[in-house]
């Protein structure tokens, strides 16, 4: 976790290039949009940006992520720092953070030390310039009754005066970053994709809110901006990713990407560094030495949810045994 390198050709797995199948050109002129008249458009729906939020033309316009050249990239970054500072009265750090080579990730979450305190949901929501009005989280704490790991059985709107409680363990559930995610599956226009170091991202300029990833994901992990998502000015984090934690705007989809402007820059994940139990691990799974790589070769009791559904969650609970 030293340096970054951008994608080799064909190495960012799954969601393609737009060179063939439905992008989203093609799916908004199949949709009678067009391609002709859409900067047209865009100019037309001005007086309507609180509910379409494009800023421009050229954001409506812009290429999907994958086609963007370096210096395409460089004017898209400076187009989101000038948003960014005038809306927040900040001035981001804004990045594109690439895989790093040799790297995959994976998750792995103690469910013998986990105390279900939220702590977690939290630093997450401030790490990742969530909305706070209403309020999108994506962790969910879920309440579960010993002997069980059925979601369904789960309860993530407790209000227990104190925790834990006796009789029940605690199971954190977010992006269980799949190595056979369906939501990439079904997005009709290649908004999201998984990228070579086991990452699902979403381009949010390129999302056109559908949300049959919603749909698909059977962990409920996606979260969807019904309205303007509302960030308190002096809540705002400055340190952003394009495909992670930048602002995003109504009417698209977003969901935990292992804070990929912390991780890929070599750090841990925001929830990782909260949990007062040491609960969670996380690191590179292609590494030998790394904590994660000892807990998956020493520990003997291992959970993926909802396996028999074929996803390969890279998200693994295990026990103290």
């Amino acid at each position: 976790m030293t340096s970054n390198s951008p994608c080799s050709s064909g190495g960012c797995a799954g969601g393609g290039n737009g060179n063939g199948g439905m992008n989203r050109r093609s799916f908004l002129r199949t949709s009678g949009v067009l391609a002709s008249g859409i900067a047209a458009l865009a100019a037309s729906l001005a007086p309507l940006r609180d509910l379409t939020d494009y800023t421009s033309a050229e954001q409506f316009m812009q290429k999907h992520y994958k086609e963007l050249s370096k210096d395409d990239m460089e004017k898209v970054l400076d187009r989101i720092t000038r948003e960014v500072e005038k809306q927040y009265s900040i001035r981001p750090h804004v990045k594109d953070y690439k895989p790093m080579d040799g790297v995959e990730f994976v998750y792995c979450l103690n469910l013998t030390r986990c105390i279900g305190c939220r702590k977690c949901v939290h630093a997450c929501v401030a790490e990742n310039n969530q909305s706070r009005d209403p309020e999108i989280q994506y962790i969910r704490v879920l309440k579960m009754p010993h002997g069980s790991f059925d979601m369904e059985k789960g309860d993530h709107n407790y209000a227990s005066p104190t925790v834990p409680e006796k009789g029940f363990f605690y199971m954190p559930v977010q992006c269980q970053q799949c190595k056979n995610p369906p939501c990439v599956k079904v997005c009709p226009v290649k908004a999201t994709w998984q990228e070579a170091d086991g990452i699902t991202v979403i381009d949010y300029d390129w999302c056109i809110g559908c949300r049959y990833c919603e749909a698909a994901c059977p962990y409920f992990a996606r979260r969807f901006n019904w309205t303007k998502p509302s960030i308190p000015k002096d809540r705002i984090n400055p340190e952003m990713s394009y495909l992670g934690n930048r602002p995003r705007k109504q009417g698209v989809m977003e969901k935990c990407h292992f804070c990929i402007q912390r991780t890929r820059a070599g750090k841990y994940p925001a929830c990782l560094e909260v949990c007062p139990a040491g609960a969670r691990k996380f690191g590179n799974i292609l590494d030998p030495n790394s904590e994660v790589s000892y807990i998956m070769r020493n520990k003997k009791v291992f959970v993926q949810l909802k396996e028999e559904l074929g996803t390969s969650p890279r998200f693994f609970y295990y026990f103290d045994v």
